[in-house]
């Protein structure tokens, strides 16, 4: 399966390296160029691409990119890929930290990747945004395995919740479905989920317990 990356950060990086080492075909791009994925791409057999390279015939695409810069994105950046592509978004939103104000998600109260669905004109599933990269490659098991971490997704589209949760089993991870994109506030920045890495349970009982409401911390 031809898996297009846009970003190659830490999250981008590490689940390239977790894509190829199960055999996919994968495309990364950033905003530097191809040329600055050398050491990427020789590590791991993944090839440097143009962020339309990258999409251009994938059946899947990861969003690994600050959220400030999503609007940045190509304009029908998707237009190119398989008719039926997964998007996955791994963003968060950090106001203080790094983004600035988002208006949508602030004063429209839209949920972090509903605010991206509207950007790129395409639903999303939003998983690893609250898995720290390293987990990605440190945690993973095989399937069964008593310590298997799993990671909470959502998204309205059932039939790319069900890619995301076969890729996620690839690379040894189990999947909790947190529901449709308006619920994925439970698993955005300061909720209890956040960060976890933990069993199917622990992850289901954490989402239960979380707050719509957006603490200071987490407001421009």
């Amino acid at each position: 399966m031809k898996i297009g990356i846009i970003g190659a950060g830490n999250i981008g990086g590490n689940l390239t390296r977790r894509f190829t080492a199960v055999g996919h075909d994968v495309h990364v791009a950033n905003s530097r160029g191809p040329q600055t994925l050398t050491a990427l791409a020789e590590e791991t057999g993944a090839t440097p691409a143009t962020i339309e390279d990258a999409v251009r015939d994938a059946q899947v695409v990861v969003v690994t990119i600050p959220l400030r810069a999503v609007p940045h994105l190509p304009k029908g950046l998707l237009d190119t890929a398989a008719p039926d592509v997964t998007v996955i978004d791994t963003g968060n939103y950090y106001p203080q930290q790094r983004d600035g104000k988002i208006e949508g998600i602030e004063d429209e109260g839209l949920t972090e990747s509903r605010w991206t669905e509207r950007q790129i004109g395409h639903d999303v599933v939003k998983v690893f945004n609250g898995t720290y990269a390293a987990d990605i490659l440190d945690k993973a098991r095989p399937a069964g395995a008593q310590d298997r971490v799993s990671l909470p997704i959502s998204g309205d589209d059932t039939a790319a919740k069900a890619v995301v949760t076969a890729l996620l089993d690839e690379i040894g991870f189990d999947a909790v479905d947190n529901g449709g994109q308006d619920e994925s506030w439970r698993q955005q920045p300061g909720t209890p989920v956040y960060g976890m890495a933990a069993d199917a349970d622990s992850v289901r009982k954490a989402l239960a317990a979380a707050s719509p409401e957006r603490t200071a911390e987490w407001r421009a």
